[in-house]
């Protein structure tokens, strides 16, 4: 996502229940997830992804603070979601809400014993990260994201043009979005 569209972003207010908190002010170290993200284990998105072991699950499940940039991932040697302080304390809230319903749909596939990190796939094209990404995208739509904005939240910096509008069709982002975004940025790259 753009720093301009992050900016207007973060005055834009979306519905996310009030029963969920994140603690935003956190330093480094690893933490039971719930004492982070609170009220996740009673999100509609999340007890779609666990089912009624919902509750269980999250309470074991811990999260590892790293103290230098980046987002957040699922280790592939134990389950458990790590972040970055930076990320966690400084994202914009609706963005690191979405990220952490995305990573429990990684937890939940590690769980299922299913390769995380396949790499016969580019990112975009692969069916664990297809899956987070559908479900993190309905739930933006939930909250109150429009399709644009899902198709920009869907914007991430290790992933080209295409890869970005294949994942974003992936998400059911209709493809007029996502022609209309790529004619956009084809007209703001010509020389002038």
């Amino acid at each position: 996502m753009s720093a301009s569209n992050i900016e207007a972003s973060r005055k834009k207010k979306h519905r996310i229940d009030p029963s969920i908190k994140m603690k935003r002010q956190i330093g480094s170290g690893t933490f039971s997830f719930l004492d982070i993200f609170m009220g996740f284990e009673k999100l509609d998105a999340v007890t779609g992804v666990f089912g009624k072991k919902t509750q269980q699950i999250l309470s074991r499940l811990n999260v590892e603070v790293f103290p230098r940039e980046g987002f957040m991932g699922v280790s592939d040697e134990d389950g458990h979601i790590f972040a970055s302080q930076i990320y966690l304390n400084t994202g914009v809230e609706w963005s690191v809400y979405l990220d952490v319903v995305h990573e429990l749909v990684h937890v939940r596939q590690f769980m299922e014993g299913k390769e995380l990190f396949d790499n016969s796939y580019s990112y975009a094209d692969r069916p664990t990260e297809i899956e987070a990404y559908q479900v993190a995208a309905k739930e933006a739509g939930r909250i109150g994201m429009d399709e644009k904005e899902i198709f920009e939240y869907l914007e991430v910096p290790w992933i080209s043009r295409a890869e970005h509008e294949r994942l974003a069709l992936a998400c059911e982002v209709p493809s007029d979005i996502v022609r209309g975004k790529q004619i956009r940025n084809r007209k703001n790259s010509l020389p002038k």
